[in-house]
């Protein structure tokens, strides 16, 4: 006979943060973070408080995302009978061992407060869904020791290292807060197949952007500034600031000042991890101005209002325009090449205008300045360039 009380599946995919009753001592825990875990409060016969009443005591019976209403509820029952007889549901109660794939979503839920992004974080649970979980997703976590995670890792180590090596990271870190719970003992089967070096060597390929030539950029921001399309406005300006197409795609209003002539991108989407101002030329300026008009969140919007624009769509442009051999991120090292061999910038003012970290972390301590003014000056002498076929000048 199925058990029952006042919580539903939605309401316990949907509760706030707090302790919300179930009845007979079964209660959703859920944290300000969002991570959801049941208890059960329960009186054993026999054992008193400091003050002779009788000790309830709560018990753990796990994540939400791992055990169902039912389950719960199950196990509730479980150990309120057990309290009923005398006996401590924390010596008596029968422990299940969870699998590989249950700790590690449990471990993704944990540690949602510390990813960059919640791109990051879907990035690093979706790594273990698509070559960890297929093979060993389902076996007890205690079980798994070197020639399981060989069964994940051997696959792709050569064909797709970067894949590989990042979805050993994290079958450790798994593994590891396995252990910490008490799930498992030993060494970790990750760190014991790189110390005894059971995989190859893989030499790690240097990846390259495809960059347009600079001396070919003024003829091609030509045909460019010809196009209307919002696509072409956001390619312009990513062209002549040097930024990543994400930084581009997700500027905002309130990022840029008109009256300074500056765009100060926040931490949270920069690579580096830090604020990064750019000047605004005049050429910039007069891309971004007249989007003001259609009062959208986002400078650069997509087709759906207020949305931002599909990181595939500069690129998209460029087959369009027959454009071969260039990708959107290829144009700061077109920049780079330009401010060495043409501007003779210094190395520090061009590496600081690509949002570079330039010197090391005691060095970066003593050079506070982003060396603005100098990159302005940079970014000007970049537009006037970049534009000197469209505007009828020459170089």
């Amino acid at each position: 006979m199925a058990l029952s009380g006042k919580l539903t599946k939605k309401l316990v995919e949907n509760l706030n943060a707090g302790r919300h009753g179930d009845g007979n001592g079964l209660y959703l825990v859920v944290d300000p973070s969002g991570a959801r875990r049941w208890i059960v409060r329960v009186v054993v016969k026999g054992q008193k408080n400091k003050k002779g009443a009788p000790l309830r005591t709560d018990f753990g019976l796990g994540g939400a995302d791992i055990v169902t209403l039912n389950q719960a509820r199950e196990r509730a029952l479980e150990y309120r009978r057990m309290a009923k007889q005398g006996l401590n549901p924390r010596f008596n109660a029968h422990k299940e061992v969870p699998t590989f794939e249950e700790v590690a979503q449990q471990v993704h839920i944990d540690r949602m407060p510390t990813w960059k992004n919640q791109k990051h974080g879907q990035q690093w649970i979706n790594t273990l869904r698509d070559y960890a979980f297929p093979k060993i997703g389902r076996m007890p976590i205690d079980s798994i020791d070197q020639p399981e995670v060989l069964m994940c890792l051997s696959p792709i180590w050569t064909e797709k290292h970067e894949t590989a090596r990042r979805l050993s990271q994290r079958i450790k870190i798994v593994l590891d807060v396995a252990k910490s719970k008490g799930l498992r003992s030993g060494e970790n089967p990750v760190t014991a197949i790189k110390d005894a070096q059971v995989l190859p060597k893989v030499k790690a390929k240097p990846k390259h952007h495809m960059a347009m030539r600079w001396q070919d950029v003024p003829a091609f921001y030509a045909d460019l500034t010809s196009r209307n399309a919002m696509s072409a406005r956001a390619l312009r300006f990513t062209c002549l600031t040097g930024s990543r197409t994400g930084e581009v795609l997700g500027v905002r209003w309130p990022e840029i000042d008109f009256d300074e002539r500056l765009w100060t991108c926040p931490a949270e989407r920069m690579k580096t991890g830090e604020v990064h101002r750019v000047p605004l030329t005049d050429e910039m300026l007069a891309i971004i101005e007249p989007l003001q008009d259609l009062k959208s969140d986002f400078v650069f919007e997509g087709q759906k209002r207020h949305k931002p624009m599909s990181n595939m769509s500069m690129l998209m442009l460029l087959r369009r325009m027959n454009v071969e051999g260039v990708t959107v991120h290829g144009f700061r090292s077109t920049f780079r090449d330009w401010a060495s061999e043409v501007a003779n910038a210094p190395r520090e003012v061009a590496e600081m205008s690509l949002s570079h970290r330039v010197g090391s972390d005691v060095e970066r301590a003593y050079a506070r300045s982003d060396l603005l003014a100098k990159r302005r000056k940079l970014m000007e002498h970049w537009s006037e360039y970049v534009r000197s076929i469209s505007s009828g000048g020459t170089d």
